[in-house]
């Protein structure tokens, strides 16, 4: 077992989850972060994974491989599936969007619970947002309170500590502006990051999905440049 004040940190290569893996790091834990290839179509995000975790000294740097294609149901696990590209911005739908993928944070938040447990790890960071999304059912306050009851009910740890196991949303109820301000105080550098659903040749973004304009937005409401635009950096 490692010693000291771990965190296991579900590291998709994105926005959100760069900022969160900042905070736990600015809050003094040891991070051991957790990314998946799950046959997403903006797979280049596990590599800025890789990146970021090497920025933030991580540990060690878990990369799983999951099939969720195999399962489908969404626009950025079936290519047969368009990803929407006009409409309302991110959080705008009235129904539950395309890219929506089927229990995605219930199945990533399990395998964090597992390998916390095996490590020692008591918190386990994710970057869900409840303000800036697209009604997403896996990231909501009441979803992460009975997760934790479950993955708290479902492991030795949590049977043995009473609830040891703690899932920390730190973004929760911040607006992507407000988010990207808290990272750059931290020093995040979001030109290592990706937020494009169907990113082109080399990781080009689209510039035209919900999360490209929201991400475009989000920066311009926060009064700075986005990184990744500059030299030909993606999103």
């Amino acid at each position: 077992m490692y010693e000291g004040k771990k965190a296991v940190v579900l590291l998709s290569g994105g926005l959100d989850s760069a900022t969160v893996a900042a905070i736990a790091d600015d809050l003094g834990f040891t991070l051991f972060c957790l990314s998946f290839h799950y046959g997403q179509r903006q797979d280049i995000e596990v590599e800025k994974a890789k990146r970021l975790a090497e920025f933030f000294s991580a540990r060690k740097h878990l990369v799983l491989n999951i099939d969720m294609g195999l399962i489908g149901g969404s626009a950025l696990t079936d290519k047969t599936v368009a990803v929407p590209k006009t409409g309302a911005d991110l959080g705008a739908e009235a129904v539950i969007p395309a890219t929506y993928v089927p229990a995605r944070n219930t199945i990533f938040l399990a395998y964090a619970a597992a390998w916390a447990e095996v490590v020692g790890a008591r918190d386990i960071f994710i970057g869900v947002n409840a303000l800036d999304y697209s009604g997403y059912p896996d990231c909501r306050p009441e979803y992460l309170a009975a997760m934790q009851k479950a993955v708290n009910l479902g492991t030795r740890q949590g049977i043995e500590n009473s609830d040891y196991f703690r899932l920390q949303a730190p973004l929760l109820e911040m607006k992507k502006s407000a988010i990207i301000q808290r990272g750059t105080a931290l020093g995040v550098d979001y030109g290592m990051t990706i937020s494009c659903y169907d990113p082109g040749a080399e990781g080009k973004p689209c510039g035209l999905c919900d999360s490209c304009r929201l991400r475009k937005t989000a920066f311009r409401e926060a009064g700075l440049k986005d990184p990744a635009l500059d030299q030909d950096r993606i999103f």
